[in-house]
């Protein structure tokens, strides 16, 4: 069962981080254009369905098989996995940051340049990059 359940965590990770990573590269395209405009207007479909429907349930289904997999390996005494968790935690509180620009964009509230969303763009990155080095080399 502890195959299928890792199975099932990395495929939700890839939800995860695939909308973590598009969802800025929206935002970068959505604050070049004025709001209210028709394509202004799409984009906020296209977040607001990217959030809700992949990037939440994603979260939410690495969470539960991730935990799963800490009880069943014992790795949770593990310092790595502390670290990792660290990370993951991180990248949650990133989720959320997200989130709420998806609502400021839907209200016209958005009051960042391309460029802060560009930078954006790359914490979730670097976040899963330092969270694959430790579950794979497990330095310490």
């Amino acid at each position: 069962m502890y195959l299928w359940i890792k199975a099932a965590h990395i495929i939700s990770l890839i939800a995860w981080m695939a909308a973590m990573l598009y969802l800025p590269r929206l935002f970068v395209y959505h604050a070049a254009l004025p709001a209210g405009s028709p394509t202004a207007e799409t984009f906020k479909v296209m977040e607001r369905r990217l959030a809700k429907a992949i990037m939440l349930p994603g979260m939410i289904a690495t969470w539960i098989f991730g935990i799963a997999l800490v009880v069943m390996s014992g790795a949770y005494t593990q310092g790595w996995m502390h670290a990792k968790f660290a990370l993951v935690l991180a990248m949650s509180g990133i989720h959320g940051w997200l989130s709420r620009m998806v609502k400021d964009f839907a209200a016209d509230r958005n009051t960042r340049s391309t460029k802060f969303y560009r930078v954006l763009n790359e914490v979730p990155t670097l976040l899963m990059i330092l969270i694959v080095i430790l579950v794979v080399v497990k330095p310490f």
